[in-house]
């Protein structure tokens, strides 16, 4: 049913200088606040709050199908222009919407940057949830997403569960400590891919952008730095090392 992540939806009350700064982050041009790489896109609008990512767009081939089979898994949703925006309360809190695509649009242009130190894709989309069970039933057992990883750890003080969507993951992060609850979730943070992580590291620093050094990721093979501006409060960090999701 559905077949990707098409865009996420950000609001910042500095629209204009959100999207500048998303532009030196991708190393992308964007066109209307609207910038994609790879695997997805990213809108920017104005709104007189706190910036913050407001919302995830799910691509499907047929919304009519797709709507039928969520109203049947008990997911409702309405339709509003070319879209199926699902009831909040049955997302938790966290607004969703399908749209039918069948083709992926191209990347937006590069911004005075090389392929190589841009980014080139989205690696994880992180969703914070005082509920994991609550989300298993709706990202694997309504909206369909594939669970390839459950895992606890103390360590970390969270437990991470991973839903294949495309070749990208939608991860709900659960804070142990802070036990169950039926608070509403919340969309958090983003993962993005670089091809070349050094590359990536040293063209945001000259652009001005905050950054950490690279270091040792989670995922064996991998190398990560953490982004400390030009994210309009979105935590944030560039991953590179590995493939896509497969």
């Amino acid at each position: 049913m559905i077949d990707a992540l098409d865009h996420l939806t950000l609001r910042a009350s500095f629209r204009e200088g959100a999207v500048g700064a998303y532009e030196a982050l991708l190393g992308r041009q964007a066109v209307d606040g609207r910038i994609r790489v790879g695997n997805v896109g990213l809108t920017i609008e104005d709104h007189a709050s706190t910036a913050q990512l407001s919302s995830m767009v799910f691509a499907t081939a047929s919304l009519e199908k797709a709507a039928r089979l969520l109203e049947r898994r008990a997911l409702p949703g309405e339709r509003k222009g070319d879209r199926l925006v699902l009831s909040p309360e049955a997302t938790h809190g966290v607004p969703i919407a399908l749209i039918e695509r069948t083709e992926a649009p191209a990347p937006s242009p590069l911004l005075r940057s090389s392929e190589a130190a841009a980014i080139d894709s989205l690696d994880h989309v992180v969703i914070r949830s005082p509920n994991p069970e609550r989300a298993i039933a709706l990202y694997a057992g309504r909206l369909g997403l594939d669970l390839r990883l459950d895992r606890s750890n103390p360590d970390w003080g969270s437990r991470l569960l991973f839903f294949r969507c495309g070749d990208l993951v939608v991860e709900i992060a659960h804070d142990l400590k802070a036990g169950v609850s039926d608070a509403p979730d919340r969309l958090w943070g983003l993962s993005w891919r670089a091809p070349d992580i050094a590359k990536a590291n040293e063209r945001l620093k000259t652009a001005g952008v905050e950054v950490s050094a690279p270091r040792a990721g989670r995922r064996p093979g991998t190398h990560v730095f953490t982004v400390q501006s030009h994210t309009a409060n979105v935590p944030t960090i560039v991953i590179g090392g590995l493939e896509h999701w497969s």
